[in-house]
């Protein structure tokens, strides 16, 4: 099952899975995105506030009410995962809030690195940009031999010491840009937010660091180019011209439902 958390609070873009675009809200984009995929058998909305589950109720999405002071996306995803509702699926997928433009090949992967024993899978593809390798708000990730992730970091990782990589250096492994996306084997899941927020988490703020300097194997699919989540305002804009390129056309009415 997917279970896409919708935090209100977000520093970067106030109140984020509202956030309009093309007159629709973006939590109402990544439903619709992923509620058909079939990887996913179900798809239920996480959220902290009433106003993001007044919005998805209107437009048919399932959603769960949450604590507030969950400290991630995956804290949040657990709490719904073990509601009796939810307790037969034994794969869970975390569906980011902000990516309304999530591939289903890229779920597809993440899901099938669980079914093949890994604890936990995730996605990256090649950064491409110099720009985005220096840019903090991009997160790297560098992964084994066996696909096994070895750092995430939103640092420029890996170094290259002589020199900066290359354009064609960029647009392979190892300079990987991480994909936002989630599945855990539900024991794994259930680890996962046993533990409590590790060192190198709070440092970068990066919740998969928790799991990782645990010695969780997390597995890391490459896979083929992936648009960007909505962070701030500039990716709100972006996303928008993207979805115009796939012919959505904006919409008046409120909260878009049709």
């Amino acid at each position: 099952m997917g279970i896409v958390p919708a935090r209100l609070a977000s520093t970067r873009l106030p109140d984020k899975p509202l956030y309009p675009l093309l007159g629709r809200p973006l939590i109402e984009w990544v439903w619709r995105r992923v509620k058909d995929m079939p990887s996913l058998d179900a798809v239920v909305v996480a959220t902290d506030h009433e106003s993001v589950a007044e919005v998805c109720r209107k437009v048919g999405a399932p959603v769960e009410l949450t604590r507030a002071d969950h400290s991630s996306g995956t804290d949040r995803i657990a709490e719904v995962a073990e509601r009796p509702a939810y307790a037969d699926f034994d794969i869970v997928v975390n569906v980011q809030g902000d990516e309304p433009l999530l591939r289903e090949e890229h779920l597809a992967a993440a899901v099938r690195l669980v079914r093949d024993g890994w604890d936990v899978g995730t996605c990256a593809t090649p950064l491409r940009d110099a720009e985005g390798r220096k840019d903090p708000s991009v997160v790297k990730v560098v992964r084994g031999d066996t696909g096994r992730a070895l750092y995430f970091s939103r640092a420029a990782i890996p170094y290259k010491r002589d020199g900066k990589p290359t354009s064609d250096e960029l647009a392979a492994a190892p300079f990987l840009r991480h994909i936002g996306i989630y599945a855990y084997a539900r024991e794994a899941l259930l680890r996962w937010v046993a533990l409590p927020p590790s060192p190198l988490e709070r440092l970068e703020m990066l919740e998969q660091l928790r799991p990782l300097e645990a010695g969780m194997p997390i597995g890391v699919a490459v896979v083929g180019a992936a648009d960007a989540g909505v962070d701030t305002p500039a990716d709100a804009v972006r996303t928008e011209r993207r979805l115009e390129e796939l012919g959505f056309e904006p919409v008046t009415h409120e909260h878009g439902v049709s």
